[in-house]
């Protein structure tokens, strides 16, 4: 199961929590993560953001993106699925996400999906502080995105 709460008191347009719901369930699946794996997706504005990030990562102000693993489930593969367990949270903060969009060139939407998906890859496993696992999660969390955007009966929330 996976929990989207939105305390941002924003809301994305073309996009509801479902979507976000759906887009980290699709990460999930074809991280071969067991389907009964559970994890949360909040959307937070930026002070609770700012919060976060200074006290977890002693950053000052707020961050696009933050995951918090819980029992460090890492993928699985074809018939031998990771898990059932808790995956973590992902706190996002719509606010960053809107600007870093605008400045892309794509939709609010696609930049929150951009992001639930980098953060589901983090409760994974993955990250990007060296050039060798940069090149490798970015590439993924690419594929993932269009891959997601692109499937049948896809809202158009996500932009393209």
């Amino acid at each position: 199961m996976i929990d989207v709460a939105n305390e941002s008191g924003t809301v994305i347009e073309d996009l509801d929590e479902h979507e976000l719901a759906e887009c980290a369930r699709f990460v999930l699946d074809a991280m071969h993560v067991h389907p009964q794996a559970e994890m949360s997706v909040v959307l937070v504005d930026e002070a609770a953001m700012a919060a976060l990030h200074e006290r977890w990562l002693d950053l000052p102000g707020p961050t696009d993106v933050m995951s918090f693993p819980m029992d460090e489930l890492r993928p699985g593969r074809a018939g031998a699925p990771a898990g059932p367990g808790m995956v973590g949270d992902v706190v996002l903060c719509p606010q960053v996400a809107a600007r870093q969009a605008e400045a892309a060139g794509h939709p609010a939407s696609q930049e929150a999906l951009l992001l639930t998906v980098h953060g589901t890859l983090h409760l994974l496993g993955y990250d990007h502080a060296e050039p060798e696992e940069e090149r490798e999660m970015f590439a993924l969390q690419r594929r993932l995105l269009l891959e997601f955007l692109a499937r049948p009966g896809a809202a158009p929330g996500g932009g393209a």
